[in-house]
């Protein structure tokens, strides 16, 4: 058990800090398996949104937060670009 007022506080902190990080992780982990299973353009935006957060206070790396978003935008159906050589 800490013995001084500060670890104290500090023990009081990673608490409640603990408990805010674990709702942030749950709700982008949560809208990652909604949009893997219905791929949508709202969906995408939703987890774009849950997954910058977390990496923003430190809850997942920026780099796994990039990872993510990168491999649920090619779950969305590609759509065909027309090059101008074709069309003319």
């Amino acid at each position: 058990m800490p013995v001084t007022k500060q670890a104290i506080k500090k023990v009081r902190q990673d608490r409640r800090k603990t408990i805010i990080n674990l709702k942030v992780k749950r709700a982008y982990r949560q809208a990652v398996l909604i949009f893997r299973k219905k791929p949508t353009e709202a969906s995408l935006k939703t987890v774009y949104k849950l997954v910058d957060k977390a990496a923003k206070t430190n809850v997942i790396h920026k780099n796994k937060a990039a990872r993510i978003k990168s491999r649920l935008s090619k779950l969305l159906k590609p759509v065909k670009h027309v090059s101008k050589t074709q069309t003319a």
